[in-house]
């Protein structure tokens, strides 16, 4: 068994497999990003005229996870900044994590100097602590809201009612607001008003392609690994399981960087295709984890009811079945249930995560029905479920 002080040496010393391991981080931008030139072109289209101090419109971004929508904002912008240092600035705000009204308009106001604490004012008052600190800077701001899905579902669009009517308070500087999000019906929680404002412009990005993915890889490698320690099957492979995944590109890396991590722990002196499965693996079960844990409250509150119900030995769940349990969980905690639609609805969703599968079955003279099983592990629905149920003190109803 390896000692500490061996493990530490080994990461003090250069690496036989990394040159640069932050290459494949989420959050680094290359300088160049492939086959997105049409959506990066079309977003400086819009954001242009603020170089000319003219408020650009809004936008409004679309895509499934890991097809480019965060990397090609941030990369028009940084763009846009280095044009315009004295006219443009941006804020990004990540609506996942800061998903408050209050948070949102905190991070807003303190990307600008405005000094916000993280709780304690009434979120009016932080509302004018970020006119007041826009105003004094006179120029265009841009605020990236990613996934802004997040932010609705939890706390309204009362935030973007307010952000999409600022200008009618400010003189000296004008504000424009990109939102991104992966949910194609995120548009259906928002006041007419608010979408109307916020969709003056609309940008959709496709999934990748295999081909595309490969290519992306290829020049991430370049930068992040040594030459030749990457097997050659290794980069078709990352891109091939991605691309099954609605080419999402953030899968790919992540599973070309987990591989190469395992391949480095291991001391193997370059990555095989093996590496790669054993990334697959662990990343299979962390994603539905993660998937669970950021659900709204009652989404999981049906994937509990569905738990319960097989975990009593009942078969052939029905959306009925579902939603007298759904109402049962909600009752004891004394909560308002929503409406069965809403249930057959998240149903759907859960089944489009792969959580769940929704069979549609012909009952012969008396119509059809849905057939509801779960269909990820157990153990993973326990986990990605176990934070929200010790907050609400029901922790029982996933481990007894």
């Amino acid at each position: 068994m390896e000692s500490l002080d061996e493990i530490f040496e080994r990461y003090l010393s250069r690496s036989r497999i990394f040159k640069n391991r932050e290459k494949l981080l989420p959050d680094y931008v290359p300088r160049e990003l492939p086959h997105r030139d049409e959506q990066i072109i079309k977003l400086a289209k819009i954001l242009a005229p603020a170089l000319a101090g003219s408020r650009p419109s809004n936008v409004f971004i679309y895509g499934l996870t890991g097809t480019g929508k965060t990397a090609v904002t941030k990369y028009v912008l940084r763009r846009l900044s280095e044009k315009g240092q004295d006219k443009v600035l941006f804020a990004y705000v990540n609506c996942r994590q800061n998903n408050t009204s209050y948070r949102v308009m905190a991070e807003l106001a303190r990307s600008l100097g405005a000094r916000v604490p993280f709780t304690g004012l009434a979120t009016s008052e932080v509302f004018k602590r970020f006119v007041r600190a826009l105003e004094k800077r006179g120029r265009i701001m841009v605020a990236v809201l990613d996934e802004i899905d997040h932010l609705v579902k939890r706390s309204g669009d009362d935030v973007l009612y307010f952000l999409t009517r600022i200008n009618e308070q400010l003189s000296r500087s004008r504000l424009s607001l990109i939102g991104i999000t992966n949910d194609l019906k995120f548009t259906e929680f928002l006041d007419a008003r608010v979408k109307s404002s916020l969709g003056e412009e609309e940008l959709v990005f496709p999934p990748y392609t295999a081909r595309e993915l490969e290519d992306i890889l290829r020049q991430r490698a370049e930068e992040a690994f040594h030459e030749g320690v990457l097997a050659p099957e290794v980069i078709p492979t990352c891109a091939a399981i991605a691309a099954k995944q609605n080419g999402d590109c953030r899968l790919a890396l992540d599973l070309l960087l987990k591989a190469a991590d395992i391949a480095e722990r291991e001391g193997a002196s370059r990555v095989e295709a093996e590496h790669v499965r054993q990334a697959q693996r662990e990343i299979e079960k962390n994603v539905t984890v993660d998937v669970i844990r950021s659900m709204p409250l009652h989404v999981k509150l049906v994937l509990v009811a569905i738990y319960l119900l097989e975990r009593e030995g009942a078969k052939n769940l029905t959306t009925g079945l579902i939603y007298n349990k759904y109402l049962e969980i909600t009752r004891m905690l004394g909560m308002d249930p929503v409406t069965q639609r809403r249930v057959s609805d998240i149903i759907n969703e859960l089944d489009m995560a792969g959580i769940v599968n929704a069979r549609v079955v012909s009952l012969g003279r008396y119509g059809r029905t849905k057939i509801i099983k779960i269909s990820a592990s157990l153990k993973s629905i326990e986990e990605g479920l176990q934070e929200d149920l010790f907050m609400l003190g029901v922790t029982e109803l996933v481990t007894r």
